[in-house]
């Protein structure tokens, strides 16, 4: 597996290394999105794994970190530079043994590097 921006926190973020987000609130560009359920930071390819909760009926998904727009740590809110239907649309997540997946992890940094580039609302 290579590692490349899509799976690496963006430049202004320093190096969050040990900075567990957990818990944090996930804001879409479009609203409230969920909470970080996990975090891998292993792999290289670095990711969270978001629990919709009831907006799609408790749905997962994984989003790679340079979807990270904001950190606020002391509101432990991440802010992504997407909206809810383009990470719900990524390629579905059911176990966690699609983290390890290659395959799987390609598929989703495809989709993402494919969509246009992100704004905030």
């Amino acid at each position: 597996m290579t590692s490349d921006r899509i799976w690496s926190y963006a430049p202004e973020f320093g190096s969050p290394e040990g900075l567990d987000l957990t818990g944090y609130s996930v804001e879409a560009s479009d609203g409230t999105m969920g909470h970080v359920d996990r975090q891998a930071d292993g792999s290289g390819m670095r990711h969270l794994i978001v629990d919709t909760g009831v907006w799609v009926f408790g749905k997962s998904v994984l989003v790679p970190v340079g979807v990270v727009a904001g950190i606020d740590t002391q509101e432990r809110k991440v802010t992504m530079a997407r909206t809810r239907e383009e990470m719900t649309s990524a390629p579905v997540f059911r176990t966690d043994r699609e983290t390890l997946d290659p395959v799987y992890l390609a598929q989703v940094g495809s989709y993402y590097r494919g969509l246009p580039p992100g704004q905030l609302a």
